[in-house]
């Protein structure tokens, strides 16, 4: 700033020469600068209440503005959420291979109280306990009439317990929409669904996510908003699911069993048409994880998928298609069977004594033990353990349930010689049964390995070969001759020709080491029709017991079979499959006329 002189000398000499008083033009200047001075602090102060009331009137706004929006809006609880998040309540149906529903969503209500505004709490709390006997009576008095302004009371509501809650009329008692999973088919598929509940919350909506099963698995999907309108669709077959979960809860009362599995697949495209685990649930209401005693004791234990087992003698026919396809034996070859076979102290035996010798079709036929082990010694131990990581018997199966992380196999921790020949028969290594299921599909369409799914219609590139065809073929013919002259006579289902395998297995002790010497896990892994295999099943029971005889019998020949035959008669129509005449042996025609 350019300050003006008090006492410009030119005009002070201009003043003197016309002899007027220069000290008037100092305090004229003076004059006019303190003027100038006050002007400018003016300015300064007049800016800063400006700016000041500026500031007011923003932070009041606010103040206003939000106090406006918490008078006018309803309380709900806190969620561990970002501030302001909206909730997407709207969740994608679930449906199976034809259509029908098997997950939906349900708009209900839930229930909610603001004690501060409720005329009589006591009453209302003795009238709530009336329609829902699980709350406390006590409990909600004491919530009513203390310091507190929200509760929840039920997460969903009937229309017939709202109306009843309703007609209360109590004001203090609110209704905020919800949407909820429903699962119209109550217990079938169960294991597969596996449930959902509610995540975030407000008052007026919830976010319901998947808890387990393909619910869980598949979550991000479900809850995808451009994809709300499109159903998930699944492999399963509802009516092959109801068929093959009715006769496989009948089968397990009738062989006293503690549990079951059962699983349907198709042998190209490893859609799974139908899974079972008994006992199940209802995922409309699951109940909670088990807290003590044994996971597979409770009904949320899958045992088609989480329940890893050795499942005996359905092992053998891998270690005979390994041998042939090496070039090691064919069909025909002679197999020393001299039961005991000794390695070391360890004693092999087989079940019944079958003489010197069998062929390798009549080990298979037979189930031997001994048989079996002496093949698997001439593959040796690195060869077997390749070619089981082919089949995919060393990997937890990639399903699309949650569960599936938990097929993971036992495998020895060191694969010596004497493991080579036990697991050959199904011992010294413990797999799921939709491993099994896996694994015969692989020989069922001709040698390609197979990856289960839930989802149908997805595009799939064949699996790897893991045999040729013509191995695959053999193995086949004497799955048939198991069934048709073996250990799985009642397997026999006319027009569909059954062929698969029996497994029975000593159960492992869970504590302590070594076997239960009377309980066992039977298996029959089959597939049909035999001569063009177009679905495998296996039927597993956990501690069976036939008592129609006069003494008990567990072997998966009265147990599993049975009850797998009495499956594929249900579901064979259902499948599309009419019983057709099993083609004969070409080779045995022979021409009789021109």
């Amino acid at each position: 700033m350019i300050r003006t002189p008090l006492r410009p000398l030119a005009r002070i000499l201009e003043a003197r020469s016309r002899g007027e008083n220069p000290d008037a033009i100092e305090r004229e200047n003076i004059r006019l600068r303190h003027e100038e001075m006050r002007d400018r602090a003016r300015r300064r102060a007049e800016g800063r209440l400006l700016v000041l009331a500026a500031v007011f009137f923003a932070a009041f706004t606010v103040v206003g503005g939000r106090m406006a929006v918490l008078a006018s809006s309803e309380p709900a609880e806190p969620v561990t959420s970002v501030a302001g998040a909206k909730i997407f309540a709207q969740r994608a149906d679930i449906v199976d291979r034809e259509g029908r529903i098997l997950a939906t969503n349900f708009d209900t209500h839930s229930l909610y109280a603001q004690p501060p505004q409720m005329i009589d709490p006591i009453d209302a709390a003795d009238k709530l306990v009336e329609i829902f006997p699980d709350l406390e009576r006590e409990r909600l008095v004491k919530d009513f009439t203390g310091k507190r302004k929200f509760l929840w009371i039920k997460k969903k509501l009937s229309p017939e317990q709202k109306q009843a809650v309703h007609d209360i009329g109590e004001p203090g008692l609110l209704f905020g929409p919800r949407e909820m999973r429903l699962y119209p088919n109550g217990r079938l598929a169960s294991h597969v669904l596996g449930g959902a509940s509610f995540g975030r919350e407000g008052v007026h909506a919830a976010e319901v996510v998947g808890v387990a099963g393909i619910e869980r698995y598949l979550d991000d999907r479900l809850r995808d908003p451009a994809r709300a309108h499109e159903p998930l669709t699944l492999s399963l077959d509802l009516s092959v699911q109801a068929a093959l979960e009715r006769v496989l809860h009948g089968g397990m009362k009738i062989m006293n069993a503690k549990g079951a599995a059962g699983i349907l697949m198709e042998v190209e495209t490893g859609e799974v048409v139908a899974v079972a685990s008994l006992p199940d649930f209802d995922p409309n209401d699951r109940p909670a994880p088990p807290t003590q005693g044994s996971p597979s004791d409770s009904p949320i234990f899958n045992r088609a998928v989480q329940g890893v087992y050795e499942l005996g003698s359905t092992f053998k026919i891998f270690a005979v298609a390994q041998a042939v396809e090496l070039g090691l034996v064919n069909p025909e070859t002679m197999i020393n069977t001299k039961s005991p076979m000794q390695w070391g102290k360890f004693r092999i035996r087989d079940f019944h004594n079958y003489g010197p010798e069998l062929s390798v079709s009549k080990v298979i036929i037979k189930s031997s033990n001994v048989g079996t082990a002496r093949i698997a010694m001439q593959i040796g131990g690195k060869r077997q353990r390749e070619f089981l990581e082919q089949l995919g018997f060393t990997t937890a199966v990639p399903l699309e349930i949650t569960e599936a992380s938990g097929s993971t196999p036992l495998l020895p921790r060191n694969w010596s010689e004497l493991s080579t020949m036990t697991i050959s028969y199904g011992h010294g290594l413990s797999v799921s049964p939709l491993h099994l299921a896996a694994g015969y599909a692989t020989i069922a369409n001709g040698g390609r390995r197979v990856t289960p799914t839930l989802l149908h219609g997805e595009a799939r590139a064949p699996g790897p070969r893991v045999m040729s065809e013509a191995t695959a073929g053999a193995m086949r013919r004497m799955l048939r001759q198991v069934v048709s002259e073996g250990t799985a006579s009642l397997g026999e289902v006319p027009g569909y020709a059954v062929g698969g395998k029996t497994g029975t297995a000593d159960k492992p002790k869970e504590r302590g080491g070594g076997y239960h010497k009377d309980k066992v896990i039977a298996t029959f892994a089959s597939m049909f029709p035999a001569h063009d295999p177009k679905y495998v099943l296996v039927v597993t029971l956990d501690e069976p017991v036939e008592t129609s005889g006069s003494e008990p019998r567990r072997t998966a020949g009265w147990t599993a079979v049975p009850v797998a035959a009495e499956i594929i008669r249900r579901v064979g129509p259902l499948l599309g499959l009419r019983p057709e005449i099993e083609p004969g042996n070409l080779a045995a025609i022979r021409q009789t006329s021109n």
